[in-house]
């Protein structure tokens, strides 16, 4: 698999996964949802925006706008329903940013400001990919360990669960019939 490839894998993974994230949260109530459960940014509610919150930073990172002045732990969308909403766009942003890509872009160094200690960092963009699609994949574990505490369960987020139901990543699935 090419590098380009595993972004675009990623990029659809990483919408995929939201989508499933998404639909068992919805099936919470709304107290449970944005019950203080002790994680790292407190209830599903909030670790949902942070995600969100992150996306929004690193896209305007990536597309050279300027990124917006948000802290890490603000809830720009306070009802699920329009959180899902502006996820859904956010995810087919990161899909459309992904698709335009050719290798040489994942070579190319870019700068931009980080938010906790202020400096300009200088690098390529593959690595600060990786970096941002393993923040979606660290912060959904959070949210995948608050559904479990808060339903009893939570949807398998697995990439290779993905790769079996969309055929991404080269995988066909052949049943095993019974001679």
């Amino acid at each position: 698999m090419s590098a380009m490839q595993r972004y675009r894998d990623l990029a659809g993974y990483n919408a995929w996964a939201n989508a499933r994230l998404y639909d068992a949260a919805a099936g919470l109530p709304d107290a449970l949802y944005r019950a203080d459960e002790g994680a790292f940014f407190g209830s599903l509610h909030r670790t949902l925006n942070h995600l969100l919150v992150g996306d929004t930073i690193w896209m305007a990172r990536f597309t050279g706008d300027d990124a917006p002045k948000l802290a890490l732990d603000a809830v720009p969308h306070d009802e699920l329903p329009a959180l899902r909403a502006a996820r859904d766009a956010m995810d087919a942003r990161i899909v459309a940013f992904v698709e335009g890509l050719d290798t040489a872009a994942l070579d190319r160094p870019f700068s931009y400001r980080t938010n906790s200690s202020p400096a300009v960092v200088t690098q390529p963009l593959a690595p600060a990919l990786d970096h941002f699609f393993n923040h979606q994949t660290h912060h959904r574990g959070q949210a995948h360990a608050l559904l479990t505490r808060l339903a009893g369960t939570a949807p398998s987020f697995d990439l290779i669960l993905y790769h079996r139901e969309t055929g991404r990543g080269g995988a066909t699935v052949r049943p095993i019939t019974a001679a």
